[in-house]
């Protein structure tokens, strides 16, 4: 409805639906990593009949529903995350929370949904987006940002494919996640009191109402498509972007840099510059250093786990002043209360 998933302007039909899972294209030929489509348990939806779709009590579009066929979901989470195993988050989700049956036809919008937050249009941001910035990156991320994401970020602006004027569009997704993250509502506040904190007319910030699959270097690529419609011309990609691992073994589904390397490959489809992000330590004495230099030098950097860090918030314990923002800290406390 409002031009995400462009050049999508329905909910896929069975026909699209297979080309995409099966060869990462539409039927006509053009790029589309990932399926979008609509699910319902309903038995009484039926081609012909126009359904109002609702978001939270909201009337947001009216539905002419053209087709209702039942997908082959272990093929689909096959092709799409590399196994159909509920170990997967991905797959649990299609296979657990997706109903049986995906609807398709032409949509007519009434009004965009109300978030509890602000999250912009594509038009929307393209609109805040400066005329003269010759490149614009895309920092995703779907937790908080901390120390070395933003060092990160700040890096990325020297990479050499960027151009002049380059502006960045910090664009954490903030729909449902994994049951420890923290929840969006909170990260958004994190966001917003880091905004006006660094006060840099290089970053644009804004919402994406995204629920990550963590389906790995697929699922990256569909990000970096998605953003090209908010105006992206680079993609910031870091070390086991959109990664997961099995719920009961721990191991890592996709490898370190399936992502960067995927994105690589189809780069000059997607019209996107990847930018690989650094895997930046922390060394004492010397700030943030690249993993590579740190090992060279024979530096021993600090380390603190994403776990770690959410048990010392709850226990109310310090966070080292290198690893996290104090006002972002300061939000996280109070919100986790």
């Amino acid at each position: 409805m409002n031009g995400t998933f462009s050049p999508l302007d329905k909910f896929m039909d069975e026909k699209t639906f297979d080309s995409v899972v099966e060869n990462w294209h539409l039927p006509d030929g053009r790029l589309m990593p990932m399926p979008v489509v609509l699910d319902t348990d309903r038995e009484d939806v039926a081609v012909g009949q126009n359904v109002l779709l609702k978001y939270r009590g909201q009337d947001v579009a009216m539905l002419n529903v053209e087709s209702v066929f039942t997908p082959d979901k272990p093929k689909e989470c096959l092709n799409l995350f590399g196994t159909a195993s509920i170990e997967h988050p991905g797959v649990r989700y299609v296979a657990m929370e997706r109903g049986n049956k995906y609807v398709s036809g032409s949509i007519q919008g009434i009004e965009m949904p109300k978030r509890d937050y602000p999250c912009p249009t594509p038009a929307q941001v393209r609109a805040k987006l400066p005329e003269d910035a010759e490149s614009v990156l895309v920092f995703q991320i779907r937790n908080p940002i901390h120390l070395a994401h933003y060092n990160v970020m700040m890096r990325s602006f020297q990479d050499e494919s960027v151009g002049k004027n380059a502006v960045m569009l910090v664009h954490p997704t903030v729909g449902p996640t994994q049951e420890d993250d923290i929840p969006g509502s909170v990260r958004v506040h994190t966001y917003e009191h880091l905004e006006k904190e660094l006060s840099d007319d290089r970053l644009i910030w804004a919402n994406f109402p995204y629920s990550m699959y963590l389906g790995g270097d697929r699922e990256a690529v569909f990000h970096a498509f998605m953003r090209r419609n908010f105006g992206a011309t680079h993609f910031c990609v870091g070390r086991d972007m959109a990664g997961s691992k099995s719920s009961v073994t721990g191991e890592d589904f996709y490898g370190p840099y399936a992502a960067q390397e995927r994105l690589a490959e189809y780069a000059d489809e997607l019209g996107i510059t990847p930018v690989k992000s650094l895997n930046l330590v922390y060394i004492d004495g010397e700030g943030y250093l690249t993993a590579e230099e740190a090992k060279e030098r024979g530096l021993s950097p600090k380390k603190l786990s994403g776990t770690e860090f959410r048990r010392m918030l709850r226990a109310g314990e310090d966070i080292p002043d290198w690893f996290a923002f104090p006002s972002v800290v300061e939000v996280l406390r109070r919100e986790s209360k």
